[in-house]
């Protein structure tokens, strides 16, 4: 380990980040196998030496990707997770998730496992400096190595660009041994160069969606859940923090545990490491309460001024003292998918990495308050968030109920399971029991409860038939509620703790029940762990018990629920029947909302209950019926004014009838019982097992006085007013559960050879402890443990193809072929002795690859120096094509057997340069994976290079003709089926054609009109609700992207920006309405945000590839640039007709703000510039006179009056939105994570609807189309 400490000492001498000697050594000297070069490649399944345990699952091949990524599974096309939000659909590593490209020698890709020591001590040095104590015994056996070593963003490249500069470096680490797993992320000063990568369909939008960092459990076993995740970072602020700021102390590591559990726990919950040099804490600021950490070392460490920004803290739910520091302001989390759900159906939303808090280290002031934006993923998916003047809280929504943590559908039928432990004296006989099985079933409906524990032994389960308590718990929880009122889960959910004592009399027998609520699991099933202890009456066998119907009141506040009562039964024997009662009181804590009002009291009224103990199945059984409503005015159980005398009322307290012992003003000292006499006279009576007065009880040690009777081979051990008899070492109760008998205990059927496993060189036999045993194969032998035949790990080819595999039983070797050398894993040439590395050409001619659809392997043609030569033909079937320095196709070049092969490598000077039609012929071509679809467009070009004048839409039949330049001639576009005459001699038709068959007219009334690529869309509203079933496309625009989008509610028309087709155009909603071109592409370069006036008859744009904004009138003419100065990325504009105001965003990386003039572009001011990030949609509310923008680098959602004042934050958790439009209470935005149309309420905040298009792809602007012109001028 001296190697790397002393590594690890140089990497924090340097203190403010992560140098590259930082970094595992990796490369070709390393013997790293290379990725080959490309925009979405992924690596052949390396079969790992070692299965490794990856999510608590096995994992025995890794694959790499392009995008930052490793996975245990093949990858899928990355237009399938590329651009979306975690959770994905397969098992991820994810150190950098973005749309990188290596094409070009853009950067290098490396990836190896590896067990060399010197690897597994930098790596252990790196793990043991996050988890100091739990890694503190972890010795790493294999590791796995993934280097992106100055790879560069996707970029499409045209004649006039140059690739970016901007490359990125980063390193991801899989150390393991047999039994743990962790994974390493690594971040070099300087190796993140940028943050985010341009979704291929953004065209000429300038769009970037940030990188992901994190982990995802792939697919979930529920098909109606999203799996599991942990999301590092995801927005930019969080980003920029990994180079600098670290969960292990050293800037630019972040170590995670990965292996044995479903949860991924982050490093630096333990405590840094002791070469990390702390700084002080910081001073507390004024006016802020702070609340001790359990761990100091934690608090140090969190308080330790960071390099980026605030560091707060966060947690895992596996380990609530896990920290994990960022410079966000954020903290990284694990947890299932749809934790704060704005969706109905089963569509939810990841959240971002900077919404929890730790609940051991918590400050509170005004400024850093507690809000739905930081927290709202602790709210069950059916709940929304409400933020208060101090804090927030969750509430279940409309036919859910709980407490919106976790929320369960009315009147549905709910269970609960759990398990029962405890130790009970029951006469003069102890009884132990351990996680007996509890479980109840719930009608909501009407409010019963049936509750079943089995396995108690006896005498206990019969002894237990009165403590009707145990089932009155679920009574509470799930009773039926009278209006305005509300039953325990409402108010507790699924996060409570009740204790409970009873009392029973005659004879004083007292006992404590705990049941602790542990959540809700699969299938909305409530955990309950319950424990019980004490002492209760004995009831011989053949007796029934009759519990009565009661009611009982209970009181609330924010933190906790009492109840107390008196309770009788009736014990009956045959015709012999005793009454008998017991006193009861409890409390259950609860983690309600703080900022609510719960009820002060209510009245729950049991109307039937039953207890019976089936000795057949030695079951016990409890079923009760309650109802829950207000507590009456006029009535007060005297048993409550007996333990709450606060809450009696004045009249009631005066009454000079009361007993002392009831209205709590005796004198008796606990555990002394009053017992009320005459009028008001009492007497203090020290229960059994003390002795006293009354005003003072002392407890009788049964045990040291010899009163007890415990027998032969037992332990008396004294209690509170009794004691217990524990049987010593080696022995057990008897059946009488008063004398100890000798324990046999069960034999080892390993041991003995009582077991049906294979023999020990192929499965091995593990004891149950219980006597029996279950049987496992060894590894390299696949089976049941009975059976186990060898695995052949050959049939995998696990070896370099220079080498040849043997198997071997339950394991294989590798060796490489004559004239290598090496391991058998990484071969080398070796040329009179000395290896030599082949070239990928010549490598290839050795091992030929197949080549789809060809079939055949292909051998390629080398030069001399062993180089791909630029043509490739395929020796079997006669195709040919150009490739790149690489060897990969160049898509577009293949030729079929006998045409000419394709003129390849660089161009002779002769040649003429591509056309633009070629270029755009070209750039699609790569864009469709050289295969386009037939509903795909690609332009055709003459042999000359000019535009075909004829140019038609794939197989849609769809054609057109075009001018010189590739624009289409309006009116031209025929149906399917005929053909316009484009000669160059035929001029087009001056007529128009008959109306479109597909613009489809929309209904009345008000609905949603959204752009999607070559279409928009049609979404109607049922008030406020997305009538999502009648959802259709309205009109289709092959060849078109379309991007800003209103509407003109005088004429029915809807206008639009086209940035593929580089124009502006609109068309009618009336049937057969043609679209028209209203601004061509002279003079427009990437047209996108688009706002209609009806008043003045104006239509407004913004233009990012010319920084402009211009209008026009609806037809087209009197267009004017209104500004073209400060402006960088000039996206939404935004007017209202009535006051004459325009609006608009300018998403300036450097600067971004929001600007506002007069329509005629007079009195120009900022009204926005702080706290803003990438503002992309806009919108004027003309109801409310509020403008409103979302906000794609803060994630928020704000509104400010148009004078700039009275901002406020309307959500603060939105994904990527891109446009925003309001309706009444409403704001609908479109989003690029989620790809669909989010509804948001106006008023709370809360996400309350989402729609998903079927075809999935990116939504642009979005607009009301109302069926009245609003605000217009009286």
């Amino acid at each position: 380990m001296r190697a790397a400490a002393a590594l690890l000492a140089a990497v924090l001498a340097l203190g403010a980040a992560l140098p590259r000697p930082g970094l595992l050594p990796h490369g070709p000297a390393r013997g790293d196998a290379r990725l080959r070069p490309g925009d979405d490649e992924s690596s052949p399944g390396l079969l790992l030496r070692r299965a490794l345990r990856l999510y608590g699952r096995a994992a025995r091949r890794l694959y790499v990707g392009t995008n930052g990524v490793i996975s245990s599974q093949d990858f899928p096309r990355e237009t399938q997770y590329v651009d979306d939000d975690f959770p994905t659909d397969f098992p991820v590593i994810a150190p950098f998730l973005a749309d990188l490209d290596t094409s070009g020698d853009r950067g290098n890709i490396y990836y190896r496992q590896d067990d060399s020591r010197d690897v597994l001590e930098q790596a252990l040095g790196y793990i043991q400096a996050g988890f100091p104590r739990s890694a503190a015994t972890f010795v790493p056996t294999n590791a796995f190595i993934a280097t992106w070593e100055e790879v560069g963003a996707y970029q499409e490249l045209s004649q006039d660009t140059e690739p970016s500069t901007k490359l990125n470096t980063f390193q991801a680490v899989i150390a393991y041994n047999h039994e743990d797993t962790y994974s390493i992320f690594l971040y070099p000063e300087g190796g993140l160069q940028f943050l985010g990568t341009r979704p291929k369909e953004s065209y000429n939008v300038q769009l970037e969606l940030p990188a992901r960092v994190g982990f995802s459990w792939g697919d979930s076993d529920d098909p109606k859940r999203d799996g599991l995740f942990h999301s590092l970072a995801s927005s930019e602020r969080a980003l920029r923090g990994l180079e600098r700021e670290s969960n292990t102390g050293i800037p630019g590591v972040w170590v995670f545990h990965v292996g044995s559990t479903e949860h991924v726990e982050p490093g630096g919950g333990q405590g840094a490491a002791p070469a990390v040099p702390q700084s002080p804490p910081e001073p507390p600021n004024p006016g802020t309460a702070s609340y001790p950490h359990r761990a100091s070392s934690h608090t140090a460490m969190a308080q330790r001024p960071s390099h980026g920004g605030p560091v707060l803290l966060g947690f895992v739910p596996a380990r609530r003292d896990t920290q994990e520091p960022r410079g966000d302001g954020g903290t990284g989390q694990s947890f299932s998918a749809n934790p704060s759900s704005y969706s109905s159906g089963q569509h939810g939303v990841g959240v971002e990495e900077d919404v929890h808090f730790n609940p051991d280290v918590f400050t509170y002031s005004a400024a850093s308050r507690e809000t739905c934006a930081q927290h709202h993923g602790q709210c069950s998916p059916h709940a929304f968030c409400t933020d208060y003047a101090a804090g927030f809280c969750c509430h279940c929504r409309a036919s859910f109920y709980g407490n919106g943590r976790q929320c369960l559908p009315e009147g549905a039928v709910h269970r609960l399971n759990g398990k029962v432990s405890g130790s009970l004296r029951v006469g003069r006989a102890s009884v132990r029991f351990q996680d007996m099985d509890l479980h109840a079933y719930i009608v909501g409906s009407d409010g019963r409860a049936y509750t079943a524990i089995s396995g108690v032994p006896q005498p206990a389960a019969r002894a237990l038939l009165p403590l009707l308590p145990l089932g009155g718990l679920f009574a509470w929880l799930f009773a039926l509620e009278e209006p305005g009122s509300e039953n325990g889960f409402s108010i507790t959910g699924a996060e409570f703790t009740q204790n409970l004592e009873v009392v029973f009399y005659p004879g004083g027998e007292t006992v404590q029940v705990t049941q602790t609520a542990e959540g809700l699991g699969p299938d909305n099933y409530l955990s309950l762990r319950t424990h019980i202890q004490g002492e209760v009456p004995f009831l011989p066998e053949n007796v029934t018990v009759h519990i009565t119907p009661y009611e009982e009141l209970y009181s609330y506040s924010s933190s906790a629920v009492t109840s107390s009562g008196h309770r009788e039964y009736v014990v009956a024997a045959g015709t012999a029947n005793q009454t008998l009662s017991y006193r009861l009181r409890q409390n259950i804590t609860v983690a309600g909302c703080p900022h609510a009002r719960p009820p002060a009291r209510q009245r729950l009224s049991v109307a039937r209950a039953f207890a019976l103990f089936d000795s057949h199945e030695h079951v016990l059984r409890y079923a009760l019926a309650a109802r829950i409503g207000p507590a009456p005015g006029n009535h007060i159980d005297q048993a409550f004014l007996f333990h709450f005398p606060q809450h009696v009322p004045a009249d009631d307290a005066e009454n000079p009838g009361a007993s002392p012992c009831h209205d709590g003003s005796h004198a008796c000292e606990a555990p002394a019982r009053c017992q009320p006499g005459v009028g008001t006279e009492y007497t203090c009576e020290c229960p059994a097992g003390y002795r006293g007065d009354g005003r003072g009880c002392r407890d009788v040690d049964e045990c040291s006085e010899g009163l007890s009777q415990c027998g032969p081979f037992s332990v008396c051990l004294n209690e509170p007013g009794s004691y217990r008899c524990e049987c010593r070492g080696g022995y057990q109760p008897a059946g009488d559960g008063q004398a100890c008998v000798p324990l046999a205990p069960p034999s080892d059927p390993c041991e003995a050879g009582r077991h049906r496993c294979a023999p020990g060189d192929r499965a091995r036999c593990l004891s149950r402890g219980d006597g029996h045993a279950t049987c496992e194969c060894l590894p390299g032998y696949t089976g049941d443990g009975i059976h186990c035949s060898d695995v052949d790990e050959c049939a995998e080819s696990p070896c370099h193809p220079a080498a040849i595999c043997y198997n071997t039983p339950g394991s294989f070797s590798c060796r490489c072929r004559p004239g290598y050398a090496g391991d058998g894993f990484q071969c080398t040439y070796a040329a009179e002795g000395n290896p030599q590395r082949l070239t990928p050409c010549q490598h290839e001619r050795m091992y030929p690859r197949e080549v789809p659809p060809l079939g055949d392997g292909h051998v390629p043609q080398c030069d001399e120096q062993g180089r791909y030569r630029p043509l490739q033909c395929h020796s079997s079937s006669g195709h040919c094509w150009c490739v790149d320095a690489a060897g990969q196709e160049i898509a577009g070049t293949r030729t079929a057997p006998g045409t000419t092969p394709p003129r390849c490598g660089s161009p002779e000077p002769t040649e003429r340069p591509p056309s633009m039609c070629e270029r755009w012929r070209q750039s699609l071509l790569e864009h469709y994976g050289g295969s386009p679809r037939g509903d795909q467009y690609v332009p055709q070009c003459e042999p000359s290079g000019d535009f075909a004048p004829l140019q038609c839409h794939g197989d849609s039949g769809y054609c057109w003709c075009v001018e010189q330049s590739g624009r289409e001639i309006p009116g031209t576009r025929s149906e399917p089926g005929t053909t316009p005459p484009c000669l160059p001699s035929v001029a087009p038709p001056s007529v128009r054609p008959e109306p479109r068959p597909d613009v489809s007219p929309p209904a009345s009334g008000t609905f949603l009109l959204y752009a999607q690529g070559q279409q928009i869309g049609y979404l109607p509203l049922n008030g406020t609700r997305l009538h999502k079933e009648a959802a259709k496309t309205l009109l289709s625009l092959h060849g078109s992207i379309v991007v800003g989008i209103d509407y003109d509610c005088r004429d029915r028309m809807i206008y639009w920006t086209d940035v593929a087709g580089r124009s502006i155009s609109r068309a009618g909603l009336e049937p057969g309405s043609e679209p028209e071109t209203i601004i061509s592409s002279a003079g427009l370069i990437s047209p996108e945000g688009l706002a209609v006036d009806h008043l003045r008859r104006a239509v407004f744009w913004t233009d990012s590839g010319l920084d402009r904004i211009e209008r026009a009138r609806l037809d087209g003419s009197e267009r004017r640039v209104l500004f073209d100065s400060d402006l960088v990325n000039p996206r939404a504009i935004a007017v209202d007709p009535v006051r004459g105001n325009l609006y608009w965003t300018d998403w300036n990386r450097e600067a971004p703000k929001i600007e506002t003039s007069t329509v005629n572009g007079a009195n120009r001011r900022v009204l926005v510039h702080t706290d803003i990030g990438l503002p992309n949609g806009l919108t004027f509310d003309p109801f409310s006179k509020l403008l409103c923008w979302a906000d794609a680098g803060t994630k928020h959602l704000e509104c400010t009056f148009p004078d700039g004042t009275g901002r406020r934050v309307i959500q603060s958790n939105l994904n990527y939105p891109f446009s925003i439009v309001s309706y009444a209470n409403h704001f609908y935005h479109t989003d690029w994570r989620r790809d669909g149309v989010i509804a948001v309420n106006k008023e709370t905040g809360s996400f309350t609807d989402e729609y998903l298009p079927e075809q999935r792809s990116h939504l642009y602007g979005i607009t009301a189309v109302y069926p009245y012109c609003p605000g217009a001028r009286k």
